[in-house]
């Protein structure tokens, strides 16, 4: 399977682990620990070296409760790094919902639009449909960051999150968008209850059936801490495990903090599925 992307055809048949560039003084685990565009930069090249895959650069948190960033201050913070980043030689993921970051980023030479939001932000969809090649992730989000945990869903998680992932993709192919360049995330903590974000992995088989690639998100989260009792700096390795499980489960692409270690554990799971 391949996920189509401006500059890059990433094989699928091989998981692929995408590297998290928080360019942000608040997320929830290393925010302000890439202030600037040059300790940024390192932070990529380090990744790379750790064996990530593709890289995610974000220049606002989504963390519950988290404000909004405005537009100018978004820009600021991913669009020197974006252009130093797409030299890299890897896909290069922009994490934001706006269309107009993404449509500067995409003019720079972006790969992939990441977008926790679905495309739901107007004109957000036109700009993806206006880039004829670029990748992009669909995510589910109940409610918004603001409000999401405040009420989280009811009901049947894994219907819901399926129904809507469904018909954000089918709304971006009817504006001419190919169906390899679309990636869906279930959006593990983004208005789930602990016992929903399990559910969504557990039958993550079922998220399959709408026949498009899945991406797994479960580094750091809150949902680890509470079954574990530890902190968010003692996660890594919940966080790894996580990461396996979910591709064991058929997810194609992990989004992690810890690129070294999981790049590591998956070495591991990919020999035992050789053997056998």
């Amino acid at each position: 399977m391949i996920w189509q992307t401006s500059r890059f055809s990433i094989d699928l048949d091989r998981p692929q682990v995408m590297g998290i560039v928080n360019v942000t003084p608040d997320s929830f685990f290393d925010g302000g620990r890439n202030g600037t565009t040059a300790a940024a930069l390192r932070h990529c090249e380090q990744l790379l070296k750790d064996g990530a895959d593709i890289l995610d650069i974000g220049g606002e948190s989504t963390r519950p409760g988290s404000p909004a960033v405005p537009l100018d201050e978004e820009l600021a913070r991913v669009v020197p790094l974006v252009s130093e980043a797409v030299a890299l030689g890897v896909p290069v993921s922009v994490d934001t919902y706006k269309p107009a970051v993404m449509r500067a980023v995409l003019d720079l030479g972006a790969d992939i639009v990441n977008d926790i939001w679905a495309l739901r932000q107007p004109g957000a969809l036109g700009v993806v449909a206006e880039h004829p090649q670029c990748g992009v992730c669909l995510m589910h989000m109940h409610r918004d960051p603001q409000t999401m945990q405040t009420a989280p869903m009811d009901g049947d998680v894994v219907s819901q999150v399926l129904s809507f992932l469904e018909l954000q993709a089918h709304n971006l192919m009817a504006r001419g968008v190919e169906k390899t360049r679309i990636l869906l995330d279930p959006g593990i903590g983004f208005g789930k209850t602990v016992e929903q974000n399990f559910a969504l992995l557990a039958k993550q088989d079922a998220l399959l059936t709408a026949g498009y690639p899945l991406l797994a998100g479960w580094s750091r989260k809150s949902s680890l801490g509470v079954v574990t009792g530890w902190e968010v700096g003692q996660r890594m390795v919940p966080s790894v495990a996580a990461a396996v499980l979910a591709v064991e489960r058929g997810a194609s692409v992990v989004r992690v903090h810890d690129v070294r270690e999981t790049v590591a554990a998956l070495a591991v799971w990919s020999a035992m599925q050789r053997a056998g």
